[in-house]
């Protein structure tokens, strides 16, 4: 009777473990199938370090057909990759990754497309585009290049001192260049000074005739990139034709300073006197920012910052996201006949316009100078049968090597190309570079850490050791 008993207690305890067991295991394998679904991580880096940018999600989440990323590396180097390469892959089914060894796949890898040197390819279809290196920045390029049909080029204006997209000095716009470059756009340079010079009719003795400059067709965005001299009026006549015929035009204007003899920008009234026409007046003055905020970063009053923008779509995913402006001057804005124009951002209350060009001071004299909020950037449509785009900044330096990587100024420009051609799908939040953030201690804080880690804390477990131990004796 006992050992029925014992037996019976035995069967009932083993089912009971069996039961836990088969409980434990659906609970795992549910905890299983959820976490690879809805694949789900928080990023507590300061500037979201570890987390895909607004816009990787937005081009991810909206792909219009299936596309491939491909990426060739040693097998032990994996798992690096798929640190970011999984995240894109969990925002979209439509998305696939694949992970190819050369050495140990090389048939598979020959057929992705694979070369020597070309760590990622993003495969669209028959459209294959590369990314340089394993980066959101760059991946993200390539597949916002791969998605584009179509040639778009960005003129950048020269011949009357404008910033070079060939220079990689501080002023110069190599880097604005290599932004475009990864955003699927060619640049070049045009001269308006250079017009065609057709052929003299066959038997004449005359000169051939000279043509009126104009944009080339081939153009799909125009940069007027802070000329130093002005324009001549045949010049400002074809950005004008340019623009009220379908055109996009990006104007970044100086203030007409004039501090000496080499550091000099001219008045350039044939441009003033067309933006004026379309309702964006630039004024002969220089913003200056006397909030103090720009100390933070090392910046003087006359590189005013904003963190506040209107309401447009160039800016509406700025938030605040700060962008910096040096040797900035003001815009007057006003809607005119055949244009609507809207005001993008302003400087705050604790700012001035000085009309005092010739000092290298800076002074400020609230009885005269215009106090702030003051308008620093527009953008506006010439309403015709093919309505044309201009944006107008009042300084050119911020997109120069020295400040277009400053907080959001390159997203702010890119921004500013894709609202012009019509790309808005694309204005967002670009990837960012990681950043250095050093921990910085005193030496009074890290003389507390030494005693509370090496000293406090190990003697108060000890004690509290010995306290267990006499009281058990």
């Amino acid at each position: 009777m006992a050992y029925q008993w014992l037996k019976a207690r035995q069967t009932k305890y083993t089912a009971y473990a069996g039961l836990y067991v088969i409980v434990i295991l659906a609970v795992l394998a549910a905890v299983n199938f959820l976490a690879n679904r809805y694949d789900k991580s928080y990023d507590a880096t300061a500037n979201k370090q570890f987390s895909l940018s607004d816009q990787t999600i937005k081009v991810v989440k909206n792909l219009p057909r299936d596309v491939t990323i491909d990426y060739f590396d040693d097998t032990a180097r994996f798992p690096q990759a798929r640190d970011l390469l999984d995240r894109y892959a969990a925002l979209s089914t439509k998305l696939r990754v694949d992970y190819i060894d050369p050495v140990k796949k090389p048939q598979q890898a020959r057929a992705a497309g694979f070369q020597r040197d070309v760590p990622i390819l993003v495969t669209n279809g028959t459209r294959k585009e590369e990314a340089k290196s394993l980066s959101e920045e760059e991946v993200t390029g390539a597949l916002i290049r791969s998605l584009k049909t179509g040639e778009r080029v960005a003129c950048f204006v020269t011949g009357s001192g404008e910033h070079s997209i060939d220079d990689s000095a501080r002023g110069g716009y190599s880097a604005a260049k290599d932004a475009l470059t990864r955003n699927n756009y060619k640049t070049q340079t045009i001269s308006l000074l250079q017009a065609a010079n057709p052929a003299a009719p066959a038997g004449s003795a005359a000169p051939p005739a000279i043509g009126k400059p104009e944009v080339p067709k081939s153009c799909t965005v125009l940069v007027v990139a802070g000329p130093r001299y002005a324009y001549t009026q045949p010049e400002a006549d074809a950005i004008k034709a340019y623009v009220e015929g379908g055109g996009h035009t990006l104007f970044l204007l100086d203030p007409p300073l004039n501090l000496n003899a080499t550091d000099k920008t001219q008045d350039n009234a044939p441009l003033d006197t067309l933006l004026t026409g379309w309702g964006v007046t630039p004024g002969k003055d220089l913003a200056l920012d006397t909030s103090g905020v720009g100390q933070i970063f090392g910046l003087g009053p006359e590189v005013p910052l904003v963190a506040t923008y209107d309401s447009h779509p160039i800016v509406n995913q700025m938030k605040d996201v700060a962008t910096a402006f040096p040797l900035a001057r003001t815009l007057d804005v006003k809607n005119s006949d055949k244009t609507s124009v809207e005001k993008l951002f302003s400087t705050g209350d604790n700012s001035f316009a000085t009309t005092n060009l010739s000092s290298n001071r800076v002074s400020i004299d609230p009885k005269k100078d215009k106090k702030g909020p003051l308008v620093l950037a527009a953008a506006g449509t010439y309403n015709s049968a093919t309505p044309g785009r201009f944006v107008v900044v009042g300084s050119s330096m911020w997109l120069g090597n020295s400040f277009i990587r400053f907080n959001g100024n390159q997203d702010l420009f890119l921004n500013m190309i894709n609202w012009l051609t019509a790309d808005e799908d694309l204005i967002s939040i670009r990837p960012k570079a990681a950043q250095d953030q050093p921990l910085n201690i005193s030496g009074q804080k890290l003389g507390m850490l030494f005693w509370l880690s090496i000293v406090i804390f190990p003697l108060a477990v000890v004690s509290f050791g010995l306290a267990t131990w006499w009281k058990r004796r």
